[in-house]
């Protein structure tokens, strides 16, 4: 994974005040296009296959923390079907 796809640091770390918030926001990439020129989102032509499944890991790993409960581990035969 590419260094700019990644968080700096956890999103819930505690900011001890909106200073510290404001200049870590300084840091965040902006790309400024025109309306019906942005890029594609097509990663295929900039990332691995490895890369793109690691950025999903990660939104997996996100999604299932939100809800709270562990990320499923059962083999796929397993796998509840409805």
């Amino acid at each position: 994974m590419a260094e700019g796809d990644r968080y700096t640091e956890p999103m819930s770390a505690p900011q001890s005040s909106a200073q510290e918030r404001a200049d870590a926001r300084r840091s965040w990439p902006v790309r400024k296009h025109r309306l019906g020129e942005e890029p594609s989102e097509d990663l295929s032509a900039s990332t691995t296959a490895a890369e793109r499944l690691g950025m999903m890991w990660r939104l997996t790993q996100d999604a299932w923390a939100m809800t709270g409960r562990p990320i499923p581990d059962y083999p796929r035969e397993e796998m509840p079907v409805s």
